[in-house]
């Protein structure tokens, strides 16, 4: 790198020479100092309270309190000194400033020219502990006919509603993980009326130790419910069938979690207590739900597995299933309760999605249809949407 060099001072006479029998002295000074050429000028000192302003007030002030605090009158106070001693404070900072500057400049022409190596921060590679997130979906569907030969409803509409949230927990060999399912749909037509067609609360927490890279020891807990009233229809005839916490199933367990695959997870236990409650009496006093007429909860003891199934085709395709198996050992452990939910999606832009979702459900001890309304039966749902996204 190119330096220059040589700053001389020279006293003397006026203008700094030595005439001959003068007697003076010479100060010469040689500084390697980058080339003018190589590096940038130097930026313009300017007070700020960043690079000093902020220490000239505050001393300013103590000078000037120190100066009047003992009352000292405006014709005592000497300006010369206050004035000099101004001039230094103002001198020091201002070479503290300039060498810090050049210190910088120093710096980068060293790191540019390779002497020193910049040094770069560490990628972090601490995985976080919590992770969470969620997804809501809103679908709409509408349509009209007028003067149609083939019939049909003069007007319908369709609105479903999804909220879907998760949060997990992994450090070393302990996983805690959570979910939580909220879906509402009405439909309305000219003909039926306003009425609901899906409605569901449903929530998931396992606790998994692992014992190898895909086996865990597994605790699950889980709540499913709805919120609002429900009913069965028969032409133009409605039935009460279902309300918030009637039915509404808690269930713990401990068992075994495998993970084969990253987009699969199995969970089977062997020993699972399920509490079903009905809180509406009239429905209780049907033994609507197998409980006891004119009770109000029932506890199922028996065996239990839950199958979870997530895959992302691609970005634009989305396929998620859940299939929930209870067997209970008190009562016709042949009749296996299937709970199963399926939800494909299909995304045309960033916030806009075709979704279809497809339930079935069946529960030996739900004996609300049939003739007499007191027989089971296989129930299916099955809802077709486009609509908006969004990711949480």
């Amino acid at each position: 790198m190119p330096y220059l060099s040589a700053a001389t001072l020279c006293l003397g006479g006026e203008d700094n020479s030595l005439p001959a029998g003068r007697q003076g002295f010479v100060l010469q000074l040689t500084v390697p100092t980058p080339c003018r050429d190589s590096i940038p000028p130097p930026t313009a000192f300017k007070p700020s309270f960043k690079n000093g302003g902020f220490f000239i007030y505050i001393i300013l002030t103590v000078l000037l309190y120190s100066k009047f605090r003992n009352g000292v009158s405006l014709q005592t106070f000497s300006l010369k000194q206050f004035c000099m001693k101004l001039f230094w404070l103002v001198f020091v900072l201002g070479v503290s400033q300039t060498a810090g500057a050049q210190d910088k400049i120093y710096k980068t022409l060293l790191q540019e020219s390779g002497s020193v190596v910049p040094k770069v921060p560490a990628p972090d590679t601490v995985k976080k502990a919590w992770k969470k997130g969620g997804l809501y979906r809103l679908n709409l569907g509408q349509g009209s006919l007028s003067n149609w030969a083939s019939g049909g409803d003069e007007f319908s509409l369709t609105v479903s509603s999804s909220l879907n949230l998760f949060t997990s927990y992994k450090k070393n060999n302990f996983g805690w993980d959570n979910s939580l399912d909220l879906v509402m749909g009405f439909l309305n037509t000219t003909t039926l009326g306003s009425r609901k067609n899906d409605d569901r609360i449903d929530f998931v927490s396992k606790q998994t130790y692992a014992v190898d890279k895909k086996t865990n020891f597994a605790t699950l807990v889980n709540f499913r419910t709805q919120f609002f009233a429900g009913y069965t229809y028969k032409e133009k005839t409605k039935t009460y069938a279902s309300n918030f916490l009637s039915p509404g199933y808690i269930l713990t367990s401990v068992g075994l979690n495998c993970k084969p695959k990253k987009e699969l997870s199995v969970f089977i236990s062997p020993v699972t207590s399920r509490w079903v409650i009905v809180r509406n009496d009239s429905l209780a006093s049907k033994s609507a739900y197998g409980v006891d007429s004119g009770q109000n909860i029932i506890n199922q003891l028996g065996a239990f597995a839950t199958i979870n199934y997530q895959k992302e085709f691609s970005k634009l395709l989305t396929y998620k299933s859940k299939l929930d198996l209870f067997s209970n050992y008190k009562k016709n452990p042949w009749n296996v309760d299937v709970y199963m939910t399926n939800i494909l999606a299909v995304r045309v832009f960033k916030m806009l999605s075709f979704n279809w979702s497809f339930d079935v459900i069946y529960d030996d001890d739900t004996r609300i249809f049939g003739e007499n309304k007191n027989l089971p039966a296989l129930q299916l749902k099955s809802i077709v949407g486009a609509g908006f996204q969004l990711r949480i």
